[in-house]
């Protein structure tokens, strides 16, 4: 049975053996074309996120000026307000003036009106007075003057009793007349100045308005400004870090085209060479565990043959131990899961299954020696969540 196992060991390992050349050279190709495609993805996203910068800051600039409009015509309209407001000020000390004016009038109009009904008092109290004397009084006062001078002066003063009563009455009522002229035009005048005022106050209204709409104008466009700065800055934060991405690939590259240009021109070792012990079987079984776990068989396979081909390539170290533990090359190793898995040997029997048939050189992945979750632009072998490469 040790020696059937044995010949199968070596023919497999003559068949790894007899396509490791061309094998390895097609690996070679992908991962340059891997990484290639990533690159230039990552410099069309490149191209990409400055369109976008460059549209968001001419957004940026167009809502500016709409702002800027937008508090020019704020301006302007607090100009009509302040203007506004002054008239009505104005005018309300204008209406205040024409109050006095007519309330002032008014008194006068009373005061008048007082003076007229008493000088129409007097007058029919000096005419009923007349009238009961007797008029025959009036000629024997004219009879008893002594003389024609006496006599025509008392007639005269008679006279000039009679007429200076008339004109007393005559001034009074017109001047009557006159104030109540005088309260019709103040009134008219007040009633102007009262439309006015309206019309003042109306145009503060819709001033108002048209300010109130400007202000939640502005403020929207305050925070369309804001939201659009804010992600201008992210744009520029994905394009700083685009950069740094394509820093890492480009690097990446010449990384692997130094690996693969070396590979190429190196040495692999046969399966045969490579004796594996119980430990090995542990270790490479738990690795899978942790990296494949939850893959189909295809993919823990795969990755117990990325192990093995490391293993058998000169340019990582030559133990299975060596190769999991080397410096970051496993995530799970790093973060301190694979030694929890060790610890209590998570490792299930199919990871075991494939740990075993890597070990006897079966692979499914050619003599790839990376793998990893996909990403953009990343060619090689995808198997389960992983591609190979």
């Amino acid at each position: 049975m040790k020696k059937v196992r044995l010949l199968v060991a070596i023919l497999i390992a003559g068949l790894v053996l007899g396509v490791m050349p061309s094998s390895f050279g097609m690996q070679k190709v992908l991962a340059e074309k891997s990484t290639r495609d990533q690159i230039k993805e990552k410099e069309q996203e490149k191209k990409d996120l400055q369109n976008k910068l460059g549209d968001q800051k001419e957004d940026i600039s167009d809502m500016k000026g709409e702002k800027r409009s937008l508090q020019d015509e704020m301006a302007d309209a607090n100009e009509k307000m302040l203007a506004a407001v002054d008239r009505m000020v104005d005018l309300e000390d204008r209406i205040k003036v024409k109050s006095q004016e007519i309330e002032d009038n008014q008194a006068a109009l009373a005061a008048a009106i007082a003076r007229e009904a008493k000088q129409k008092e007097d007058m029919e109290i000096r005419v009923r007075k007349m009238y009961e004397r007797n008029s025959s009084d009036y000629w024997a006062s004219l009879l008893k003057a002594q003389s024609m001078g006496s006599l025509l002066n008392l007639a005269t003063w008679f006279e000039r009793v009679e007429t200076y009563d008339k004109d007393q009455l005559e001034e009074l009522q017109e001047n009557h007349a006159l104030m109540e002229r005088i309260e019709a035009e103040l009134e008219e005048q007040k009633l102007e100045l009262d439309g006015l005022y309206a019309e003042a106050t109306a145009e503060k209204a819709r001033i108002s308005g048209i300010l109130n709409q400007l202000v939640t104008k502005i403020d929207d466009y305050s925070d369309q400004i804001s939201d659009a700065e804010k992600k201008a800055l992210e744009y520029e934060a994905e394009l700083k870090k685009n950069e740094e991405d394509l820093k890492v690939l480009k690097k990446k590259l010449e990384e692997e085209l130094r690996i693969s240009r070396e590979a190429a021109q190196g040495k692999w070792r046969s399966i045969s060479e490579v004796s594996f012990s119980e430990s090995d079987r542990k270790l490479l079984a738990n690795i899978i565990y942790c990296e494949a776990g939850g893959e189909p068989y295809e993919g823990k396979l795969a990755v117990g043959s990325v192990v093995i081909n490391r293993v058998l390539s000169g340019k990582f170290p030559d133990t299975v131990a060596g190769v999991i533990y080397q410096k970051s090359q496993f995530s799970p190793v790093a973060s301190g899961r694979f030694e929890l898995a060790l610890a209590s040997d998570k490792a299930t029997a199919a990871c075991y299954q494939a740990a075993d048939e890597a070990m006897l050189g079966v692979t499914n992945v050619g003599v790839c020696v990376f793998f990893r979750t996909p990403i953009p632009g990343l060619v090689g072998i995808s198997i389960g969540g992983h591609v190979f490469y």
